[in-house]
């Protein structure tokens, strides 16, 4: 199931990613430009809030929905990104082309998913499933449960 979710995250980039701003949420929409495994890549503007609120709290949560599915990952975001990787994000999103004349005028963060889960809710009983990324645990349910962390 875990690659079932990686898969619609794949599938489905444009994302909710949370941050928070002092003690406030604060929700954007917001594009996953590269995922490797369990690792997704994002390219912003040092210019921009979501930086500064990155910054200064690293902890985000995201969320994917389509089709009564739903992936939310949580984690704490890194801004060590290879530079190859940063080209590469550069070269493989036009929008990022149109708007800088070059890769490193954008600065950019990963997150190492940490939490996720998985929701489908077009089979009875619906499907959750959650995945504790950095112990290795996973728990199965339906809707409405609750499991530990």
């Amino acid at each position: 199931m875990l690659n079932k979710a990686l898969l619609f995250l794949s599938e489905h980039n444009e994302i909710a990613l949370a941050t928070c701003e002092g003690n406030l949420p604060k929700l954007r929409m917001f594009q996953i430009m590269k995922q490797e495994g369990t690792v997704l890549y994002f390219a912003t503007s040092a210019k921009k809030a979501v930086w500064r609120e990155l910054k200064e709290n690293p902890n985000v949560e995201l969320l994917a929905y389509a089709d009564k599915v739903s992936v939310r990952c949580a984690g704490m975001v890194s801004f060590y990104v290879e530079d190859d990787v940063k080209q590469w994000i550069y070269d493989h999103n036009p929008v990022l082309q149109r708007l800088y004349s070059s890769y490193d005028q954008l600065d950019y963060f990963c997150l190492p998913i940490a939490d996720l889960d998985y929701y489908d809710l077009s089979p009875t009983p619906p499907i959750n499933q959650h995945f504790d990324l950095m112990s290795g645990e996973t728990a199965n349910g339906f809707v409405g449960e609750r499991f530990s962390k």
